[in-house]
């Protein structure tokens, strides 16, 4: 693995003079206006923008930006400073993120791994910008394949009789990683409000089935029963309502009267395998904006 990390030390390095800018406000008249100039005082160069407006009257203005600007390293302290002004004057929730500063992922899992399969393949390949710093589990199933990429493994057994306990070791080891980003690759437990409150809008969830059809437990028998035409699943974030977090991504395939449940477990199975990695990849790289329960994705 040393190359793999030789490869990311070295994208690091050419990444330190990148970053993005979110911005949520009220909306009014020439707010891209002083964000660009803003920008072009520090001799920035804007890569990439988009932007999104709830009501152009009254409304919520919604940014993301991304951006190149040479010395951004020693320019950096001074611009934030400066930016707060800005963010007084127009009412602005903003975060500034470099992209030479890898955020660091765990992944929760239990005893199906095919997300978290489908994670490692794409961190193994580069395309996650993320460093995932371990792999948390009840079950020891995925053991083996996760210390085989040289991450390391935690076993928490967990049940609902001793579940504050198992999440107290589990922020423990958080705070010791240094976890920026948590992934519930099909963790079959239910997490208390205390967990989620810790990790507000930094827990990733795969729900195997189209919300807010079949919420909770057993969704693709529920869903045979019902004849369904169309079977889904839905990524989001988690919060105290059981799979009721703003969503991030979803997807769908027809299925029909000849699928049995086992056959729509394996289509199901491939479409949250790519709806968790989209949803991931587009925390990872700044694209999500929460508003209330709901999320603003710019692709």
């Amino acid at each position: 693995m040393q190359g793999v990390q030789g490869n990311r030390n070295e994208i690091s390095q050419n990444l330190e003079n990148k970053a993005r800018l979110l911005v949520k406000c009220p909306d009014k008249p020439g707010i891209v206006s002083v964000l660009s100039t803003f920008l072009f005082k520090y001799e920035a160069n804007i890569i990439e923008s988009s932007q999104y407006s709830s009501d152009p009257e009254e409304g919520t203005f919604f940014i993301r930006i991304e951006f190149h600007c040479e010395n951004l390293q020693q320019k950096s302290p001074m611009m934030e400073q400066e930016f707060t002004q800005i963010a007084n004057e127009y009412e602005m929730n903003y975060q500034f993120y470099y992209l030479n500063r890898r955020q660091r992922s765990a992944i929760f899992v239990s005893k199906e791994l095919h997300c978290l399969l489908e994670l490692l393949w794409e961190w193994q390949n580069g395309d996650l910008e993320t460093d995932i710093v371990a792999v948390i589990s009840n079950h020891e199933d995925a053991r083996s394949i996760v210390e085989s990429y040289g991450i390391p493994f935690h076993y928490l057994p967990a049940n609902k009789d001793i579940r504050q306990e198992v999440e107290a070791k589990q922020i423990t080891l958080m705070e010791q990683y240094h976890v920026d980003l948590l992934i519930l690759a099909r963790y079959m437990q239910i997490l208390t409000p205390d967990f989620v409150d810790y990790f507000e809008n930094r827990i990733i969830n795969i729900h195997h089935s189209f919300l807010p059809a079949f919420i909770g437990a057993n969704p693709y028998d529920r869903a045979y029963k019902r004849g369904v035409k169309l079977i889904g699943a839905t990524s989001h974030y988690v919060t105290n309502d059981l799979d009721e977090g703003p969503i991030i991504e979803q997807d769908v395939e027809r299925v029909d009267h000849r699928d049995d449940v086992a056959t729509l477990k394996k289509i199901g199975r491939k479409i949250e395998r790519r709806v968790l990695t989209k949803a991931v990849k587009w925390h990872l790289q700044n694209r999500i904006i929460v508003e209330n329960n709901k999320t603003i994705v710019f692709h």
